[in-house]
């Protein structure tokens, strides 16, 4: 919740106790029969006589959590300790990101601390089931979680104070401190708590999930995807749909991206026979990129979407948000994507930051279009505007509970995309020359993001062996076996990961093709756009429907 809210009051929560989920069979059963009540209840209501946006939340609703019923069913397919995204890595990085705004966020935080052991007790007990249903993950996989689980509760820093949950956690204090939240001896009995907690719960909670992942070793028989399970077809249709918000059937979806796998290839296969120069890394233009400075890059990316984007401040008011870049902790880089955005909580968007990870030492073109992603068009951008519109329009904040993967992480492809066309803008009278070369990172991007998504339905659809994988990537000059056997291990742990970025994409994409099709010459770049922002985050199905609807009408 603590993410969710900045302040429960605000939407009528007087009191609550902080818990970290823990796996039971008894919770499993309850949240099925939770989700089948609320499906009763939506089905006893006639969305003929709720109002336009009380049937639009109904027709969001009722797809979701039918599908998201499909999934519980399936509950033992879900791997939590995923080695790319599992809680063994992320539990920890939401714990350095917990947000302190007074003593009883510290308090709260330190009570989830003392509650590790039975989360991940939890979890191992969850494992051994899921390994009884012969579900568990294979060996590649364990020993992969085993190693995080040894080397990120490392016991030499906890001891020392240096690991990053001890600095992070002091960091947090000392911002409290400055604002007269706390007093220098509060601030050493939190401290000593912290650490208390972190060597005697949270730490040998690790090393119990690590000793009982040993056990389990070898109860994985599956080294391939999801259809290789009894069921796993279906559950791969359910992450699908869970995860793109897109409806169509797995054929017509591999189709289209087959469709745009081929126009790339086509595209820059005529790139390099017009400028040929771009074959070698040696003639390559090395031009500086006009920006250096993460802030320098936020501030032009704002200036360049004006004219196609709607303002921030027509939803705003006195409400204009703040957006702070900061370097990741370096405890923390080895553990964290290239870039981040933290959503702020719905009560408190006028702070965002934008988390770089200078492990991977992102600048120039590569830096600006990551902002873009993450900043202004992109996350931050859509974020902020869709929360402010909710509540200038006084849309149900239950739709903000509804979570549209490929509506949000589609529209940051979608302008990542369009920020190459904005660096060829600004280098055009200095350094014409990058043109093309951007014109290049611009459809190696789409064709590597779709030939991976390719092989995560031929992975978890079709069966696809590593050894069938390797010749598809061979195909296109990726041979190395210690990079495609890298490739294939991911996709197989990370199911629909990168259709959720490529086919949102897609998605969006045809939406926009449609729009120009509907509208006519009343289309525009910034009406699509605000008709996106202000109708998500939604299913691909019910935006078509919406756009349908809006044929007669002219903004």
């Amino acid at each position: 919740m603590h993410y969710i809210v900045a302040n429960p009051a605000n939407y009528g929560i007087e009191s609550y106790t902080p818990v970290l989920p823990s796996y039971s069979q008894e919770r499993k059963n309850n949240s099925i029969q939770e989700l089948t009540s609320a499906l009763e209840t939506l089905h006893s209501i006639n969305s003929e006589k709720l109002d336009g946006k009380g049937n639009y939340a109904y027709r969001l609703m009722l797809p979701y959590l039918e599908n998201e019923r499909k999934g519980m069913l399936l509950y033992y397919y879900a791997n939590p300790l995923s080695p790319s995204s599992g809680m063994q890595s992320q539990l920890p990085i939401l714990l350095a990101e917990y947000t302190f705004r007074s003593k009883q966020d510290v308090a709260d935080y330190l009570a989830l601390l003392d509650q590790t052991d039975t989360y991940f007790e939890g979890i191992g007990e969850y494992l051994h089931e899921q390994a009884k249903e012969g579900l568990f993950m294979p060996d590649y996989s364990v020993e992969k979680v085993i190693e995080q689980c040894d080397t990120i509760m490392d016991r030499a820093s906890l001891e020392a104070g240096t690991h990053f949950l001890n600095t992070t956690f002091e960091e947090r204090l000392d911002g409290l401190l400055e604002k007269g939240v706390i007093t220098e001896k509060e601030k050493a009995s939190y401290l000593s708590e912290n650490s208390r907690l972190l060597t005697t719960v949270m730490l040998p909670a690790y090393e119990k999930l690590g000793d009982e992942l040993i056990i389990l070793q070898g109860s994985g028989k599956n080294e391939r995807g999801l259809s290789c399970y009894p069921k796993g077809k279906e559950y791969y249709l359910y992450l699908v749909r869970s995860n793109t918000g897109s409806y169509r059937d797995m054929k017509e979806i591999k189709m289209l991206l087959l469709q745009d796998f081929s126009k790339n290839f086509d595209a820059m296969r005529a790139l390099l026979q017009s400028h040929p120069e771009l074959v070698s890394s040696t003639a390559l233009p090395d031009s500086p990129f006009v920006y250096e400075e993460p802030k320098d890059m936020l501030k032009n990316l704002q200036q360049m979407m004006v004219s196609d984007f709607p303002a921030l401040s027509d939803v705003a008011g006195d409400t204009m948000p703040v957006c702070t870049v900061k370097s990741i902790s370096k405890n923390l880089q080895e553990y964290c994507s290239p870039a981040f955005y933290l959503t702020p909580p719905l009560d408190d968007i006028k702070e965002n930051v934008i988390y770089i990870n200078p492990r991977n030492n992102p600048y120039g073109v590569e830096l600006y279009t990551t902002l873009a992603h993450e900043g202004y068009p992109g996350h931050l951008y859509q974020t902020v505007y869709s929360q402010l519109f909710f509540q200038k329009t006084d849309v149900n904040p239950a739709r903000c509970l509804l979570s549209y993967g490929g509506y949000v992480e589609g529209w940051a492809m979608y302008v990542e995309l369009k920020a190459y066309d904005y660096a060829k803008l600004l280098m055009a009278q200095a350094a014409p020359e990058t043109g093309a070369l951007y014109d290049l990172y611009k459809l190696d991007r789409q064709i590597q993001l779709c030939l991976y998504s390719l092989l995560d339905i031929a992975i978890h659809h079709e069966g696809a062996t590593y050894e069938q994988a390797h010749k598809i990537l061979s195909s296109i000059g990726i041979s190395d076996p210690a990079t495609t056997r890298s490739i294939y291990e991911y996709i197989a742990e990370e199911p629909t990961n990168y259709l959720k970025y490529y086919l949102g994409y897609l998605e969006i994409a045809d939406l926009k093709a449609e729009a120009q099709k509907i509208w006519g010459n009343a289309y525009s770049e910034y009406r699509f756009h605000k008709f996106y922002l202000e109708n998500g985050p939604a299913d691909f199905t019910n935006l078509h429907l919406e756009l349908s609807k809006s044929a007669a009408r002219i903004s």
